[in-house]
């Protein structure tokens, strides 16, 4: 079974031919941030359960997380809106870039006999982890044959 090695190295290579991505991980939820030599803007994968569907299918569900660095300015707050920092500067920037690798996925998924799911639920993230971190985290599932595809 290669499925889950399949899966982990296609989303990886998408995540570094990503232009905003410097650090791909694979980490659990709490911990995806707590290198010190990462690079931010950080793209994590975590596989969390799964199932067999039938004995040549699995299911796996997915999260993907993108997220960088909250840079908050020393200077006087002037605007009570968008404060000053660069939070929906990146909550810009890591939901464009986890619906980029969404796209390519479900074209690819469906080149590749792999069902995913239609509508993938994303959760933000403000103020997360270790560092300060803004960003975003996408749910999915993915069924796919346990002999692998050849992504």
């Amino acid at each position: 079974m290669n499925a889950y090695s399949e899966l982990l190295n296609y989303v990886k290579n998408l995540a570094e031919q990503d232009h905003y991505i410097n650090t791909v991980t694979l980490k659990g939820a709490e911990n995806f941030d707590w290198e010190k030599n990462n690079i931010y803007p950080i793209f994590n994968i975590m596989v969390l359960d799964g199932a067999f569907m039938t004995d040549s299918v699995v299911r796996f569900n997915v999260v993907m997380t993108c997220a960088d660095i909250r840079d908050i300015s020393n200077e006087d707050n002037t605007d009570k809106f968008y404060e000053n920092d660069n939070e929906v500067d990146n909550h810009n920037n890591t939901l464009a870039s986890l619906q980029g690798i969404w796209v390519k996925m479900n074209r690819d998924f469906a080149d590749n006999n792999i069902t995913a799911s239609n509508d993938p639920s994303f959760r933000k993230i403000e103020f997360a982890g270790v560092n300060p971190n803004d960003g975003w985290e996408i749910s999915f599932q993915v069924e796919m044959p346990m002999d692998g595809v050849g992504l």
